[in-house]
């Protein structure tokens, strides 16, 4: 199934993978409104379904936004409250980079009713295809495990000091998913000694994670955050590194294959 938002493979297991930021569309009429710095789309989660193209073959199903984030960021609570209140944020319908770039030219940036068409038109479909899937899962299966899958640039100040670890794993400290769960993935994470790794750290898991990963509702949700310098050049053109995404994809694999086994022990 696809649209103009999203594109969408239903799975054979109770596990669904998002992919929220690794859209690069963006509407002919906006585009024309945006600087050359936003058109580079430095924010993209570049790759990342590229990374868990294995996935289907194991059996999980796999919803992908096409849109770019600077439509409107599928992340982030459609209310506008921050993901990190205190910290720095990304908004909504972002008004500059990650770097402090502008994104619209001058007297562009959308208004109030502008970003609610998008909401309407772009934000609720991917929600809703999302929703409908674990909820399909769910009745299958008893059960789903939402894996939001994300990536950032090694070094962003404007979020963090310094290098962020290459493996970021998001539990909404702990309240996303089943502990034994989030013990299990972040022991291959671990395992995984060549990639730097931690649970909960500046990256706890974003809006997906936390509005759809409830527990006690029979829905697991975690977020991976990677480091891009893992996998890819994090300069224009951000080019994929076929060397260094090839033990990342094999972490990427056992991960999933981990979920699989927790789910098939249910």
């Amino acid at each position: 199934m696809s649209s103009e938002v999203f594109r969408f493979a239903p799975g054979t297991t109770p596990l669904l993978i998002s992919f929220p930021h690794v859209g690069t569309v963006i509407p002919e009429a906006l585009a024309r409104r945006l600087t050359p710095a936003a058109l580079a789309l430095p924010d993209t989660d570049w790759h990342v379904d590229r990374l868990y193209d294995f996935a289907h073959s194991l059996g999980a199903g796999t919803l992908v936004a096409l849109q770019s984030r600077y439509v409107v960021d599928l992340n982030r609570d459609p209310a506008g409250d921050p993901l990190y209140p205190g910290a720095e944020n990304s908004e909504l319908v972002p008004l500059t980079t990650f770097a402090r770039e502008p994104i619209y030219r001058a007297g562009e940036a959308p208004d109030a009713d502008e970003v609610a068409e998008r909401l309407a038109h772009s934000f609720a479909p991917y929600h809703r295809a999302l929703a409908e899937e674990l909820e399909r899962l769910k009745q299958r299966f008893g059960f789903a495990v939402l894996w939001d899958a994300h990536s950032i640039a090694s070094r962003v100040p404007r979020f963090f000091d310094g290098r962020l670890p290459d493996l970021n794993l998001g539990s909404a400290r702990g309240k996303s998913a089943a502990p034994d769960l989030v013990r299990r993935v972040l022991a291959v994470l671990q395992s995984a000694t060549r990639f730097s790794s931690v649970l909960d750290g500046r990256f706890t898991g974003g809006h997906i994670t936390r509005h759809y990963g409830h527990p006690a509702q029979n829905i697991h949700a975690l977020q991976l955050e990677m480091a891009e310098i893992a996998y890819m050049d994090e300069s224009p053109p951000y080019a994929y590194d076929e060397t260094r995404a090839a033990p990342l994809k094999r972490v990427l694999e056992q991960v999933v294959r981990v979920i699989l086994a927790w789910c098939r022990e249910r």
